[in-house]
């Protein structure tokens, strides 16, 4: 027995130390000023929690800073692992980094937002939308989806912001005619854009957490 659970703690050791490591891509941040590989699992400090507490929404990218393909994947990858009711898997991502269908959507949503003389995704080189099939869950599932997105970017030293109004733009006949052109059919509703890529100034530090955010019923 004691042997057993000194087996199962060094697994857990190591899939803590796993989790660490990894996060940075293989050690190598995308960017130089990226933070990712300053974070270090000290004192049992768990990289996935930290992770959760420090991603914050940036609302000043660098438009010409593109993360790389391979680190989109990834994300794009870690969106497809979101839990979903009864395991329908109903989302799906597309993943824009073409300028002009980028500027084609920014200016779908400005519209939508009522001002049209400004970018909505402040900025991001690139985005990804997250659509689910009209049925079941689907608005749970496409955030779980989106907030998976979001962790996932900031493992790996690239900043986010959920962009709201995708539901109204591909309810649209220019949003069903992108889909159309996709070779994507069916009835799918728009549950939010993950503006992406590289902060250009120092994103804000967090409000405090509020005092009554936890009740406990023991």
């Amino acid at each position: 027995m004691n042997i057993l659970r000194l087996m199962t703690g060094a697994i857990l050791a190591g899939a803590l130390m796993s989790s660490c490591t990894s996060n940075c891509n293989g050690g190598k941040c995308e960017k130089e000023n990226a933070k990712c590989c300053e974070k270090k699992c000290e004192n049992g400090a768990n990289s996935t929690i930290e992770t959760i507490k420090t991603r914050r929404s940036c609302r000043v990218f660098n438009a010409d800073s593109m993360p790389s393909k391979e680190v989109l994947s990834q994300i794009a990858e870690a969106g497809t692992w979101a839990p979903t009711g009864m395991g329908t898997q109903n989302p799906i991502i597309l993943v824009v980094t073409k300028k002009e269908m980028r500027d084609r959507i920014m200016k779908m949503n400005a519209k939508v937002m009522g001002k049209e003389d400004m970018d909505p995704f402040y900025g991001a080189p690139c985005m990804m939308i997250v659509l689910s099939k009209k049925e079941g869950t689907t608005v749970y599932d496409g955030t779980c989806v989106m907030t998976t997105l979001m962790l996932a970017a900031k493992s790996l030293g690239v900043e986010s912001c959920w962009i709201h109004r995708a539901k109204e733009e591909f309810e649209s006949e220019e949003g069903k005619a992108i889909l159309k052109d996709l070779g994507i059919e069916g009835e799918y509703e728009g549950i939010g854009h993950v503006a992406l890529g590289y902060a250009k100034s120092e994103i804000p530090a967090p409000a405090p957490r509020k005092a009554d955010y936890i009740h406990w019923i023991e």
